[in-house]
């Protein structure tokens, strides 16, 4: 029975994990698309059929593009950190000290942490009245708006997304560098290379798909982020940390503008795959060569 199915067998695997990603990834997928050319202003039972009109509105509103500048430095802040920080804690981390286990731990606990309750703890540190602002004014400083302030509250919770993510992509750094032989390194130490030359010539080369997904990973949670401006400041102040993400959850379920939710949802998913697949090119464009 088994020998029949034989040729059948990675399909029926695979079986599963296809019915998963159809329910709630396709057919959710074209259901928005499908949203995104209705218009649920006049009624929310009863949408009218716009066509584009949607996306017409979208890419004339001056918010969208507020949102979405956010959103790209929101990108280009926190990926660059998370995808090298780690990888510096990581070969530390690698090496034989005493006490690493307990340095793991250490780093990681914030992954193990809901990020609401991380928000809400960054967020009484962040308070006019609280310990960072305490600290500023015992050095003479004027207290600093945080959260209140347009110029530093987009700023502040990136904070909290980094010293979220830093320990998950610590683990992942770490499971790449156990691939890497420990020939090369002792060739190194041959040829007296130092700590920086063994790990740029050795160290980067081998693990550099692991770099690309990190980078890959961390610049789709940076273009989804939600909890933590929605905890923290609510999109404010003056729409100066509302991401793309937070827009579409306060226009479809506060406003109930379900259309024009869902054509900036699609056009949130077009952003998402090209930096993905740019991602993916730049580190591994040898992979992809004909």
């Amino acid at each position: 029975m088994f020998k029949y199915y034989g040729k059948y067998a990675p399909y029926l695997f695979l079986l599963p994990a296809g019915i998963v990603l159809l329910v709630f990834f396709f057919i959710p997928f074209f259901q928005t698309i499908g949203l995104s050319f209705m218009d649920y202003s006049s009624s929310i039972y009863n949408p009218d059929f716009v066509g584009l009109g949607n996306y017409v509105k979208l890419f004339q509103s001056p918010v969208f593009y507020k949102v979405l500048w956010n959103t790209f430095i929101y990108l280009f802040v926190a990926v660059p950190i998370l995808a090298i920080f780690p990888l510096f804690l990581a070969v530390l981390i690698n090496q034989k000290i005493r006490g690493v286990t307990l340095y793991k731990i250490l780093i990681y606990l914030p992954v193990i942490v809901s990020i609401v309750v991380a928000a809400i703890a960054f967020k009484w540190l962040y308070a006019d009245q609280g310990i960072l602002n305490y600290i500023v004014t015992s050095l003479g400083f004027e207290p600093i708006g945080w959260l209140t302030d347009p110029k530093y509250a987009l700023y502040s919770v990136i904070i909290v997304t980094i010293w979220k993510g830093i320990g998950y992509y610590m683990i992942i750094y770490l499971a790449a560098l156990m691939s890497v032989p420990q020939e090369l390194y002792e060739a190194c130490d041959i040829d007296g290379a130092n700590f920086l030359t063994k790990h740029l010539t050795v160290t980067i080369p081998h693990i550099m798909p692991t770099i690309a997904l990190v980078t890959t990973i961390s610049a789709i949670s940076a273009m989804k982020v939600f909890a933590e401006i929605y905890v923290m400041t609510k999109g404010g102040p003056l729409n100066s940390s509302k991401t793309i993400v937070y827009y579409i959850y306060e226009r479809a379920f506060e406003n109930l503008d379900l259309g024009f939710a869902s054509a900036m949802a699609v056009v949130l998913l077009i952003i998402v795959m090209t930096f993905s697949l740019i991602n993916i090119l730049c580190f591994e464009r040898n992979k992809y060569q004909l």
